[in-house]
C-alpha cells in the first residue's frame, strides 16, 4: 500500500517523527508495527516500526536511526509517496470496560511512542491512566500524554528531568499497585518490570523488541523464549507478538 508523507521531523537526537496520509491503519491496535519499504532498490528488507498514533486517513510513526535504512528513511520529505504494510502483529490485549481501573503505562526509550495511542484508547474507555517514562537523558514526546492520561511521570537515567534512575525504580518509589500493567522498552527494563509485577502478584502484558528480517513470520529471525504446556518453546515476535503476557516470557 502506498501513502504519502506529509512531515518527517527530528524530534530529539537521531529521532524522527514521520506522518503518513493513508487508510492502511484506520483499526489498528496499539502495539502493532507496520513494515516500511524504502525506495532504494539496494535495501531490500522491509524496516517494521511501531504505530504510535492511527486514524481514518493518517498514521503516525516515530523511529530512531539505527542503521542505513532509518538513515534513509529520514530523508524522507513531504509529499513523498512511501510504500507500507497495514498493521502487523498481535497488539495489546484490551478489554471493552476499562471504567475505573487504574491502568500504568511503563515504556522506555524508542518504546514510548506505542504508548501514544494505547493512552488514547484506554482514555476513551474511562481508565485512569498513570503514564511512566523512561530516557537517558534528552525526553520526547511527552506532551503527547496530556490530556490522555491522569499523570506523567518522567525518569531519566541521568536526573537531568523528573526521576533520577529507571522508570521501574520510579514505579516503585511511587508505591501505587495498578488493576493492569502495559510495557514497551529495552529487555533490561522489561525484565526488570517483570520481576517486580510478579512479586506483587499481578500480570503485565509487554511488546518485546527484537530484530526483524522480513516482518511477516517467514524468516524466524526474532524468535523469543515462552513457556508453554510446561515447556520452553520459540515464537516468532513478529507473528505471536510484539505483545506477549509477562508470565510467558523466559529472560535469557
Amino acid at each position: 500500500m502506498t501513502g504519502t508523507v506529509k512531515k518527517n521531523n527530528r524530534i530529539a537526537e537521531g529521532i524522527f517523527e514521520m506522518l503518513i496520509e493513508t487508510e492502511a491503519c484506520k483499526n489498528f491496535i496499539p502495539g502493532q508495527f507496520i513494515n516500511v519499504y524504502l525506495d532504494d532498490k539496494s535495501k531490500l528488507l522491509p524496516r517494521p516500526i511501531s504505530i504510535s498514533e492511527g486514524s481514518e486517513n493518517s498514521v503516525t510513526i516515530i523511529y530512531k536511526i539505527a542503521g542505513k535504512g532509518t538513515e534513509y528513511l529520514s530523508a524522507y520529505q513531504e509529499s513523498q509517496p512511501i510504500k507500507i504494510s497495514e498493521p502487523l502483529g498481535n497488539g495489546y490485549d484490551l478489554k471493552e470496560d476499562y471504567a475505573g481501573k487504574s491502568v500504568a503505562l511503563v515504556a522506555g526509550g524508542i518504546g514510548i511512542p506505542p504508548m501514544v495511542g494505547l493512552a488514547k484508547i484506554l482514555q476513551s474507555r474511562k481508565a485512569n491512566v498513570d503514564v511512566f517514562l523512561g530516557y537517558q537523558s534528552e525526553v520526547f514526546i511527552t506532551s503527547k500524554f496530556e490530556g490522555n492520561s491522569r499523570n506523567v511521570f518522567i525518569s531519566t537515567d541521568d536526573g537531568s528531568v523528573g526521576f533520577h534512575g529507571s522508570v521501574v525504580e520510579k514505579l516503585k518509589a511511587d508505591g501505587r499497585i495498578y488493576d493492569e500493567y502495559f510495557a514497551c522498552g529495552p529487555k533490561g527494563m522489561l525484565k526488570s518490570l517483570n520481576e517486580y509485577t510478579a512479586k506483587i502478584e499481578y500480570n503485565v502484558q509487554m511488546s518485546v523488541e527484537e530484530r526483524m528480517g522480513c516482518g511477516y513470520g517467514a524468516c524466524f529471525g526474532c524468535s523469543c523464549k515462552i513457556k508453554e504446556d510446561d515447556k520452553i518453546v520459540r515464537k516468532r515476535v513478529c507473528k505471536h507478538g510484539p505483545v506477549f503476557s509477562g508470565k510467558e516470557l523466559v529472560w535469557e
